[in-house]
């Protein structure tokens, strides 16, 4: 098979851009390099089975060539991070939106089967944990910058979505909590990153708001399996499935659980959202998966637990 992989430069593109080559498919990358690292691929840059285009899913003429030429297409290309979305909303709107239209309109124009990488913040600040496929989402106003992201990841899903209704184009949806391991940095906000950078360089660790909100955290290569299987099944077309691991933990306790790992001396300090994000930041208590559909259609559940996610990132982080 050969696979168009938006964004195949940034953390999770790398990953699956080289567990499909591993396994003997084509790839071809399309990345702006604005959140994505050449070096990420820079092992792999001389296979002949690989070829990296320097572009923008804004380019609808550069997007259309490319759907043209491959069997299946993988939409991961988005502005993400809470401190790039704060900071940029316009920016970011135009490319969530804008850019998924354009891969997508290709895709129907071609037939080609799309999968949507797609977030938590979907659920937004509903805490009725935990969150399944069919849950609500409760968002703020418009307005905030902080729920932006939210609601263009909502828009490409029913984008995805009717266009499989309407015109039957094959499409696949996951919804990733959390996804966290090697190649990911703190700089826009990721909070594993960032403490395990903090706790390894013996620098004190900051976490925002009062530290009780909770999270679940994946690792990169569970969820590089759960994406090649939703790829291959042909049960998943049309389908949205929630891709995380439903063990909880509190960004306090997350702080503490990094200084234990990483046997570090770094302190503590909490810092307000006004201070890190602006007056008027909303966060939310807490986001853990329903993965119970993955689990029965498809065999998927994560293996590997905290403590190696905490491990894997500081030896990059080292390496680096």
């Amino acid at each position: 098979m050969k696979y168009l992989i938006t964004g195949g430069l940034g953390f999770i593109g790398s990953h699956l851009t080289t567990a499909l080559l591993n396994r003997g498919d084509n790839v071809v990358v399309l990345d702006d390099f604005s959140t994505g690292k050449a070096e990420n691929l820079k092992s792999l840059a001389s296979k002949s089975a690989l070829e990296i285009v320097s572009g923008s899913i804004l380019d609808s003429a550069l997007v259309d060539s490319l759907v043209a030429k491959v069997d299946h297409v993988l939409h991961l290309a988005a502005a993400v991070g809470v401190f790039n979305i704060v900071n940029n909303p316009l920016k970011s709107l135009e490319t969530n939106i804008g850019g998924t239209e354009n891969v997508l309109g290709a895709c129907a124009r071609y037939n080609k089967p799309f999968l949507l990488t797609s977030s938590s913040e979907i659920y937004g600040k509903n805490t009725n944990v935990p969150l399944n496929e069919n849950s609500d989402r409760i968002v703020g106003s418009p307005l905030k910058s902080r729920w932006s992201y939210s609601e263009a990841k909502a828009i490409d899903e029913s984008l995805a979505y009717f266009h499989h209704m309407q015109n039957k184009l094959p499409i696949r949806i996951v919804r990733l909590f959390n996804t966290v391991g090697p190649r990911q940095i703190g700089q826009y906000g990721m909070v594993v990153p960032r403490f395990v950078s903090a706790a390894i360089s013996g620098e004190v660790i900051s976490v925002y708001g009062d530290g009780k909100q909770t999270r679940s955290f994946c690792h990169i290569n569970d969820v590089i399996k759960a994406l090649l299987i939703v790829i291959d099944s042909t049960k998943a077309i049309g389908q949205v499935y929630n891709v995380g691991n439903n063990f909880e933990i509190s960004i306090s306790d997350l702080a503490k659980k990094v200084i234990e790992v990483t046997k570090s001396d770094s302190k503590i300090e909490f810092k307000s959202y006004s201070d890190v994000y602006g007056d008027g930041f909303e966060d939310l208590g807490r986001r853990v998966p329903d993965i119970s559909k993955i689990k029965a259609d498809l065999g998927w559940v994560p293996k590997c637990d905290l403590t190696q996610v905490i491990e894997d990132v500081a030896q990059n982080l080292k390496n680096s």
